[in-house]
């Protein structure tokens, strides 16, 4: 397997690729994740979306454009967002409506305040926005490397749609070198371009 399929050379490529994006065009592209979120995803079959919320200075997409939507025409649907726990580790979850207070954790990324919100347990999701850097045509992703999104999936239900939202346009690449079997892969992945449907393709 090339060298430069593996994990860490595909997340600092991809940091590049972000980094060198201006504002308006992180605006752009998100714009047309959250068109291609509704056009092609069952939104209005779910009960419980998990959203991440963007991390502003790693150029990550803006899904609150996702989140207003939803609260602006999807009023059965209910929103969860993640927060870091005290172990470094692990993720818990919360409602997120329009009076949910947030707060900025250590790296910076928007909290809900948990004291002040009700949890949400992994199983009660149908559908989990998931960041990344990277995928492959397997529907395995590169994240940063903290394996949170990996523990967490591992905790859904089974059914649970796993979406990778990306704002780097282009194909997933061929196949990661070293995927763990830790790693839980996606079920489809949306970029400005349009979405690659994993499932379609009989990988999951």
């Amino acid at each position: 397997m090339a060298a430069e399929l593996t994990k860490a050379a595909l997340r600092r490529a991809a940091l590049a690729r972000r980094r060198a994006l201006p504002a308006e065009e992180i605006a752009r592209r998100s714009a047309q994740l959250c068109a291609g979120f509704f056009r092609h995803f069952s939104v209005a079959e779910w009960r419980w979306l998990h959203v991440f919320l963007p991390l502003a200075s790693q150029n990550e997409p803006d899904t609150w454009a996702i989140i207003r939507r939803v609260w602006a025409e999807q009023r059965a649907l209910q929103l969860a967002a993640p927060v870091v726990q005290p172990d470094g580790i692990s993720l818990r979850h919360y409602e997120l409506t329009p009076a949910t207070p947030l707060v900025l954790n250590r790296w910076g990324i928007p909290e809900p305040v948990a004291a002040l919100g009700a949890e949400v347990l992994p199983a009660q999701l149908d559908a989990v926005l998931v960041p990344l850097l990277a995928c492959d045509q397997r529907g395995h992703r590169v994240g940063y490397g903290g394996g949170f999104y990996d523990r967490f999936l591992a905790q859904c239900r089974p059914g649970t749609q796993f979406i990778g939202l990306s704002i780097l346009e282009g194909e997933p690449v061929a196949e990661i070198a070293d995927v763990l079997p830790t790693d839980v892969p996606l079920h489809a992945c949306l970029t400005p371009g349009g979405v690659w449907n994993f499932q379609a393709l009989g990988i999951r």
